[in-house]
Formats: structure tokens, C-alpha cells, sequence
């Protein structure tokens, strides 16, 4: 079947929308009308209603950072050098955050996913090898790698705190291990690996460690300030070769945004190729284009809030979790483990019944079907008053559905 651009173009024209007939230009006021009514069927972070997921609603100011740099393109820098001063004071400010030395450098990211990716190409790149060693509480985006570099994904068994078993570790490495992956702030139950008996690992043997702390990255730089003990993640950590870092979870800022730091600027050129007809003769990463809002929102954000805002907004998440724990205990209801971190796990025997009326009573949690339980994130725009109001909910259906 052959196409012209003629028709092409008049099955674009002619495509029906909600608000217009055929052949009938639709005026600005019916899309903007259309796209309303589609955006009221979404879910939204500002009722409190969404409780299983690792995002949540954006700080006001990165909102009206975003906006202001939508056309830009970090992809093609000369043309936006004022958005890459944007990008370098961020990339410092994280430096910093995760106390990353002089020969650190990072690469803006999507999100968690592509942070990941782009650690472990590094990881083969400088490695030449194909093995990469993760806890069975690894995030999926491994799976990704896996498949999309023709690695092979060697898992380690968790300890009964959710964790990985360094005593496994050590008889997992082979010849062919490219890297060793751990985790600060599991999605799964926001759980954070022993980093250091890890990298103490990894430098007997010259591994390549990354550290996936896509959620715990906004976290536990702040824990230290309300007297929580908690494991050492970042680059504080000899041993630590990377770590992947989300803005857009408990960083405040806008979706999409992740960054990977790497321990050595030089290890970025493993990943760089040519870059002919834009301004820079290379570029390093995954993506081509990559917009300046995202960017711009996270700078913003982490500007404004510094790390007194962080430490408060770190307090009341823990503070509703541990509420959200105590109120859930006198329910009657299990959890699967004491939380680390702002993530509640709930056993139960009919998650997915449980989670269907849920739904239909206009709350989103997320399963967790290999521990039989829901899970439920304390994210910034989940207060104790939207706990109050969940709680009575949740116990109804339990009772319904026989868990109580």
C-alpha cells in the first residue's frame, strides 16, 4: 500500500475529535475544553487519594520554573547556555547532597530507569564484561537492561529484612562481573542495603558498585538531622562507583527528572559519541534531545527548599508513616516489615480484592503480589488527615472482604 502526503495529511485533518466534526477546524476553546475533560478522568496528587505512588505533586515554584524553559533543549547546549548554567548548578548541588568528590561528575537523566541504564553501560563499557549482580529487590528496569545490552542479571537472595545477604554476594561474583548493584530506598518496601559491607565487597574484588537511590536519594541525606540511624549510601562510601538520583519523587520537583553521578568524570567518555550538525561536537547518554524544564523545576525547587525545607518535608512523611504504622497495628492488619523509610507494606490474604474496592471508593494503592500485601507511599502530599480519612475505608472493605 503506497501513502502520499496528501492523504497523510487529510487523515490528520479529518481525524474526529470530541469537540469537532469532520472537515471542521476545532477552535482553541474546544481543545482546551476536551483536553479538561480528558485531564478530570486522571488521578490527581492533590487530593491525597493517590497512596502507591513513588511521585507526588510538584512544588508550586517548580511549576512555574517548568513553564518557563519549555522550549529548550539541553540536547544542543550553545543554543541554551543559560539552561546549562541551570544544569551545572544542579549537577553541583547534588554533588554535594551525596558527597561526591572533585573528580565527580553527572549526567541529567529521565528518571530512575534511564539513571540505571546508563550506570551499567558505563559499568560493561569500562568493564568489558556482561554480569551485573543485583538484590532480588532490584527494580525492574534491570530486566530493561538486561535485554537491551545483552547482560545477564545475576540475583542475590534478601535477608529477612528485606535486604541484600552480603554472605551470598561474595560467591555470586565470577570473571564476567561487569558491576554490583544495591539499593537505598527499595521500591518495593523503601528498604536500603548494608552500602558499606557492599562496597567493602566490591574493593576487595575492583567492582563497579552502583547504587540505585532513585526514591532514598531525597531521603536519607536528611535522616542524620532528626537522629535517625540509617546506612551510609553515597559517594561517603569509598566503594561507591555511581548512584541514581530522582528529583521528581521525594525531590518535589517535576516529572521527568533523574540524575546519575558517577565517581570520575572520565568514566562519562566511555559513553560519549559524536554529535554532528548541533552545537557540541559530543554528547554523553542515552537521550538527544532532553528538555531544560525538568532541569529548571528540580534547580528551583532544590534552591528555594535547601536542606532545612528537605529535613522538614522528610520529618512529616516519617511522622505520617509511623502514625499511618501505629493506626494500621490497632486495625489488626500485619505489615511485612517495620519501614525504613515512608513506604508501608499491609499483608493480606486478597490484595487484589482489597485494592479493586479500593478503587471503586476512589483510592490507588499498589500491589505487592510476591509478599501478598499493598503497598502505600507517604509521599509530601499524603497528610495525616488523608490517613484519618483512608483508614476507616480500608478497614470496611478488610472486613469485607474477610481480612478482619
Amino acid at each position: 500500500m503506497v501513502f502520499t502526503n496528501t492523504i497523510f495529511f487529510q487523515e490528520i485533518i479529518d481525524f474526529p475529535t470530541m469537540t469537532s466534526q469532520r472537515n471542521e477546524k476545532p477552535h482553541r476553546s474546544s481543545i482546551l475544553e476536551e483536553l479538561d475533560i480528558l485531564r478530570q478522568q486522571d488521578y490527581s496528587f492533590t487530593s491525597g487519594r493517590i497512596l502507591g505512588s513513588m511521585c507526588t505533586q510538584p512544588h508550586p515554584i517548580a511549576k512555574h520554573a517548568y513553564l518557563r524553559f519549555l522550549e529548550t533543549n539541553l540536547g544542543d547546549p550553545e543554543l541554551f547556555p543559560g539552561t546549562k548554567t541551570i544544569e551545572n548548578h544542579y549537577i553541583s548541588f547534588l554533588k554535594t547532597l551525596l558527597h561526591a568528590p572533585n573528580t565527580a561528575a553527572g549526567q541529567i537523566v529521565s528518571g530512575g530507569t534511564e539513571g540505571n541504564i546508563t550506570a551499567m553501560w558505563i559499568a560493561k563499557e569500562l568493564s568489558k564484561k556482561k554480569e551485573i549482580i543485583i538484590p532480588q529487590s532490584a527494580h525492574f528496569s534491570f530486566t530493561k537492561i538486561a535485554s537491551l545490552m545483552s547482560m545477564k542479571l545475576v540475583s542475590v537472595p534478601l535477608t529477612p529484612a528485606y535486604t541484600i545477604k552480603v554472605s551470598e554476594l561474595r560467591k555470586k561474583i565470577t570473571s564476567d562481573t561487569a558491576a554490583v548493584v544495591a539499593i537505598a530506598g527499595s521500591t518495593d518496601l523503601g528498604t536500603v542495603d548494608p552500602i558499606q559491607d557492599i562496597s567493602d565487597v566490591c574493593q576487595d574484588e575492583h567492582l563497579f558498585l552502583h547504587v540505585d537511590a532513585a526514591f532514598g536519594g531525597f531521603i536519607l541525606p536528611f535522616t542524620s538531622q532528626l537522629g535517625l540511624s540509617l546506612p551510609d549510601f553515597d559517594f561517603s562510601v569509598p566503594g561507591v562507583s555511581s548512584v541514581s538520583i530522582d528529583a521528581h519523587k521525594m525531590g518535589c520537583s517535576a516529572i521527568p527528572l533523574g540524575t546519575v553521578l558517577v565517581r570520575n568524570r572520565k568514566w562519562l567518555d566511555s559513553i560519549c559519541v559524536e554529535s554532528p550538525c548541533i552545537s557540541s561536537k559530543t554528547q554523553t547518554g542515552l537521550l538527544g534531545t532532553r528538555s531544560g524544564g525538568p532541569v529548571a523545576a528540580a534547580y528551583a525547587v532544590a534552591t528555594y527548599l535547601g536542606n532545612d525545607g528537605y529535613t522538614k518535608i522528610v520529618q512529616r512523611c516519617l511522622d505520617t508513616t509511623h502514625y499511618a504504622e501505629r493506626q494500621i497495628q490497632k486495625m489488626g492488619l500485619p505489615l511485612a516489615i517495620k519501614p525504613v523509610l515512608n513506604v508501608l507494606a499491609i499483608r493480606l490474604r486478597h490484595p487484589q480484592d482489597v485494592i479493586q474496592k479500593l478503587a471503586k471508593q476512589g483510592w490507588r494503592v499498589s500491589p505487592l503480589d510476591h509478599l501478598s500485601a499493598i503497598r502505600i507511599v507517604v509521599m509530601p502530599h499524603v497528610t495525616q488527615d488523608v490517613i484519618e480519612d483512608f483508614l476507616p475505608v480500608l478497614k470496611k472493605i478488610c472486613k469485607e472482604v474477610g481480612e478482619l
